[in-house]
């Protein structure tokens, strides 16, 4: 519900109040400067407010802890008085994973600890006063060791993926439904009311809400996504069903597919084969770069759409390359300079690529290992797409929230 950074930011601070056992006096917060760009500029579900701050604070004085990440779908009027009141310090570690929070809250000689790192709702350290109550590694993924999940996806190939998606248990596949379902409901919302710069109503205008073609089928799944995060950025209290972490990337993965699914007549089997597909494509991208980064999320969660069309198109795994190959071709390099209203500009452009680079697909036509960072295969590429994220980029992000903390003083 909301914003991924800033509810992990009030579900810690839900914790650490929770462990305090009182609203307390003061309260410090700890985190990476990716947490900071992704929850400065935008809105809070239920209230006017914004940011890490303001979030931790709501948490504090009264979010429950049992809502997870929707703990912001509730906000209670004395809830958001004391939060308003609270004094929240707020500094930056260079020394922490990207995705990391810790929250201190102090009330006379008492006080409480809690972290949340490497997921968003995963608690790796918790102290009430001086007894330490859970101690994990900050970051759940960071040794080449670690047979997680996560590692694990991240060194799938398109194929094992494709595999996977083409036998997946229904549990998958209705978990991919409901989730095309959720983020549905918000989209169709945001095209009939107005939220941020308005992206998707506007480019929805000229569409039929039953599309006449194909083509018109893609451009209303691209106005929709946007539509949708226009909606979520500015607070909509509607919930989303996420894709590593991220509001927008589930956004981009489903609702473009549910869109082009309805109009090609697609049975829900398929239609969920291919969400299982752009759903694991998109996590794949993500394992193999970080959760936050300076690659914006929107253009990795594309490809993962831009998957999912070719196989609801009944593409096959070579024209999947293809398109993936295309898309790399095309976008990398589009920065994330935190979650807000432009969000929905890039997830429009992102699925745009997509369909297009669908439609070259088709046609036989993608970039060669000639191209740039393209590589000979699709795999070559995300690994290539990785190393801009996690060598070449580390600077820019710097330099974007420096950017962003400039205009704030």
């Amino acid at each position: 519900m909301g914003c991924t950074e800033p509810a992990a930011s009030a579900l810690a601070g839900a914790k650490a109040g929770s462990l305090l056992g009182d609203i307390p006096t003061s309260v410090e917060v700890v985190t990476s400067r990716d947490m900071v760009k992704n929850a400065m500029g935008v809105g809070l579900p239920n209230c006017s407010l914004k940011g890490i701050q303001a979030a931790v604070a709501l948490g504090v004085c009264g979010g429950a802890v049992e809502k997870g990440l929707s703990i912001l779908s509730e906000i209670g009027e004395e809830q958001l008085r004391l939060a308003k009141q609270l004094a929240v310090s707020l500094s930056i570690s260079t020394s922490v994973p990207s995705l990391y929070i810790k929250v201190i809250a102090h009330k006379g000689t008492r006080s409480s600890v809690a972290v949340i790192s490497g997921e968003h709702d995963r608690f790796s350290f918790l102290q009430k006063d001086d007894e330490i109550l859970l101690s994990l590694p900050v970051d759940n993924c960071s040794s080449v060791l670690d047979e997680s999940d996560e590692w694990l996806i991240g060194k799938a190939s398109l194929a094992d993926l494709l595999s996977y998606a083409e036998a997946a248990p229904q549990e998958a596949i209705a978990l991919c439904l409901d989730a095309k379902n959720t983020n549905l409901v918000i989209a169709e919302h945001a095209v009939r009311n107005e939220y941020g710069l308005s992206v998707g109503r506007i480019a929805s205008e000229s569409l039929n809400q039953e599309p006449g073609s194909l083509s018109e089928a893609f451009s209303l799944g691209s106005a929709l996504a946007a539509a949708a995060s226009d909606a979520r950025m500015a607070g909509c209290p509607l919930p989303v069903i996420i894709n590593s972490g991220s509001g927008n990337q589930g956004i981009t993965l489903t609702v473009p597919l549910a869109v082009v699914g309805s109009y090609l007549k697609k049975s829900d089997e398929v239609l969920g084969k291919a969400l299982v597909l752009s759903e694991l494509v998109g996590l794949s991208l993500t394992a193999r770069k970080n959760r936050l980064s300076a690659l914006c999320g929107a253009f990795t969660a594309a490809i993962g759409t831009a998957c999912g069309l070719v196989y609801l198109l009944d593409g096959d795994l070579e024209i999947m390359d293809r398109a993936i190959n295309t898309m790399i071709g095309n976008l990398t390099g589009i920065i994330c300079d935190g979650a807000k209203m432009t969000c929905s500009l890039k997830i429009y452009s992102c699925v745009e690529a997509a369909n297009l680079a669908c439609k070259l697909a088709f046609r036989g036509y993608s970039p060669g290992n000639e191209s740039g960072i393209v590589g000979k295969s699709s795999v070559e590429s995300m690994d290539f797409l990785a190393r801009i994220s996690r060598e070449g980029m580390e600077e820019t992000d710097k330099t974007i929230l420096s950017i962003m903390l400039g205009k704030q003083t």
